[in-house]
């Protein structure tokens, strides 16, 4: 095993295109606001990764996707991060695919067929919500839903063919709300894309705010779940959790990756330091590579998410010893030399600032140890 290579050949395998594009473009410039990333992912097939061959998807198991997203990372942390939140939109369309009676079907695969990128509306990133929980309002008219909300940031933002949100909605049967996942053409009337985002790191992510105002989504494209918040869709919600934290967890892992693997590049540095570093790494993404397997095999309950979270906080724990011992043994005039390593060490330290936080998860992840469910602060 050759540091990267099962990634690498995964992502080799499934979107052959992709690797050789990202090598040939400068760090920096992938890096950038209006990154061609995304336009190379786009072109590469990725946005169908996670959807089955039979629905013309490139069939990723949560393995592969997991290998993926690490290569990616290694060579660009901002592309990374915005792809996986497109493959957190797919994956929950592919659950609710489960649930149906078969429209979900019709659209993945012509999201699939058109390489169309997928935009997260939905409320991950607020405390005490779901991840499906909405925070944007619709109003049922006779020609589709009028929906009104902010997101941000919101990732893929200038790039994004279809935005998906969560919604609430009137049962059929007249018997209260149920959920639904609407899907938001991009180029709706309503739909407006402002900054956000002003750091220098992780800018290639397009993570700006998106705002709809009144607009107008077809009956066809929303997605009803048949489910009252907080009922059953509680599994869907929990299997969108443990995907978002498992292809999170690889994508800063790809970032750490490409400053560690610089290191054991660089025959100077005294081999202990070297595969001191290796190992650690190593050791990090095999605790994310049992998570997906667990995945792999169906399980996608509570305690698969609590492992997927506890796994995400390790690995957490395990970037601040790795990045920092990185940058040290590469020394001050690879460092000085260009904005690369730097910039590498800020983007893999982005992991820990998304939700669900450890501090907010103290008191959930005391309780599930007494034996009570695991909540989501």
């Amino acid at each position: 095993m050759r540091f990267l290579e099962r990634e690498r050949n995964t992502l080799a395998k499934l979107l052959p295109d992709l690797d050789p594009a990202l090598r040939e473009t400068p760090l920096m410039e992938l890096e950038r606001p209006g990154s061609p990333g995304i336009g190379l992912f786009r072109d590469s097939g990725g946005p169908g990764l996670l959807v089955p061959e039979a629905h013309q998807g490139r069939g990723a198991t949560t393995l592969d996707a997991l290998r993926v997203q690490r290569a990616i990372g290694s060579r660009s942390p901002s592309l990374a991060v915005a792809t996986t939140m497109h493959h957190f939109s797919m994956a929950t369309l592919v659950g609710l695919g489960g649930l149906g009676e078969g429209l979900e079907w019709m659209l993945i695969e012509g999201v699939a067929a058109g390489n169309r990128i997928l935009a997260s509306g939905f409320a991950e990133g607020r405390s005490g919500a779901g991840v499906l929980q909405p925070s944007m309002t619709a109003t049922v008219t006779g020609d589709g839903l009028r929906i009104t909300g902010v997101k941000r940031p919101c990732s893929l933002a200038r790039s994004m063919d279809v935005l998906t949100a969560s919604v609430l909605v009137p049962r059929e049967d007249g018997q209260g709300e149920e959920l639904a996942v609407a899907l938001v053409p991009a180029d709706s009337e309503g739909i407006s894309v402002t900054g956000f985002w002003s750091s220098a790191f992780l800018a290639g992510a397009e993570s700006e705010q998106v705002t709809l105002t009144d607009v107008l989504v077809p009956h066809e494209l929303v997605l009803r779940t048949a489910s009252a918040t907080g009922e059953s869709l509680d599994e869907l919600q929990t299997a969108g959790l443990i995907w978002f934290q498992v292809l999170m967890t690889g994508s800063y892992l790809g970032a750490a990756s490409a400053l560690v693997e610089r290191v054991l590049l660089n025959d100077r540095i005294p081999e202990a330091e070297r595969v001191r570093l290796f190992v650690e790494t190593e050791s990090a993404m095999a605790t994310a590579e049992g998570v997906a397997r667990r995945v792999d095999a169906g399980e996608l309950g509570e305690s698969t998410l609590a492992q997927a979270l506890c796994t995400r906080y390790g690995v957490q724990d395990a970037l601040a010893r790795i990045v920092p011992r990185a940058v040290e043994l590469l020394g001050g005039l690879n460092f000085m030399a260009s904005d690369e390593i730097g910039h590498l060490a800020a983007c893999a330290h982005g992991l820990s600032l998304h939700p669900p936080s450890r501090s907010r998860m103290t008191g959930p992840f005391s309780a599930y140890l007494a034996d009570r469910p695991l909540a989501i602060a």
